[in-house]
């Protein structure tokens, strides 16, 4: 990667996106500070993409660094609003590395050979019915959820608790069509990762379980010996 590319004005963009994040997370129990501020970033979001496109200047660190700053912020706003949160979003980061081991810049049109439910939420790179409902399920779930009190001392939506309930049903339904997706992306690189080691030479074999029984003893459960 040249240098250069770090200073692509879609990547600085990104940069900006993580000082608002971080600038946002000080005053996470605020919500009348802390919206603004997160909003802001989601569109930058969309803002960084265009820049990317209309100047030739797209690249495999933008793509990454893209998902990387909506990763952060999800995972932030989780930690927010469910003490569980950080299992979504280990998930979320465990499936970004899975599409960017196989996919890099590109990520959005390797599917051709997944299975449906995948293709069909990924199609046109989300720009579907189905895509936009995933994608708002996935975006929109935990700021709804922030806004209906999980981040501060109190929900800031001045609607009766139906309309809560309607809308966190209709953003739980798109996240869980986003959580079928990511499991069976982690199953299928799983898979993948399965067939590879079986091509895997006796001493490559050999250095792996070595390196797995290290890894055991350096996270055994046992007081480490005191030093006088």
């Amino acid at each position: 990667m040249a240098p250069k590319v770090l200073l692509f004005l879609p990547n600085i963009v990104g940069y900006v996106r993580i000082c608002l994040l971080f600038s946002a997370w000080t005053v996470r129990h605020a919500p009348a500070a802390f919206l603004p501020v997160y909003l802001l970033s989601i569109i930058l979001d969309a803002v960084d993409g265009w820049l990317a496109r209309r100047l030739g200047q797209t690249s495999g660190f933008g793509a990454w660094l893209d998902v990387v700053v909506d990763n952060l912020g999800r995972s932030m706003l989780w930690s927010l609003v469910s003490e569980w949160g950080w299992l979504l979003s280990s998930l979320e980061w465990c499936v970004f590395v899975c599409n960017h081991s196989e996919g890099g810049e590109r990520w959005k049109s390797s599917f051709s050979s997944s299975p449906r439910v995948i293709q069909a939420v990924m199609a046109d790179g989300f720009r579907t019915p189905l895509g936009v409902w995933v994608v708002s399920g996935l975006h929109g779930l935990p700021v709804w959820l922030y806004l209906c009190g999980g981040g501060g001392d109190g929900g800031v939506l001045e609607v009766s608790w139906w309309l809560q309930a309607a809308g966190m049903l209709l953003l739980a339904a798109g996240r869980l069509l986003a959580l079928t997706a990511e499991v069976l992306l982690l199953l299928l690189f799983l898979l993948l990762l399965l067939l590879l080691l079986r091509r895997l030479t006796p001493l490559s074999s050999l250095q792996l379980w070595c390196l797995w029984t290290h890894i055991k003893h350096l996270t055994r459960d046992q007081p480490e010996d005191k030093r006088s």
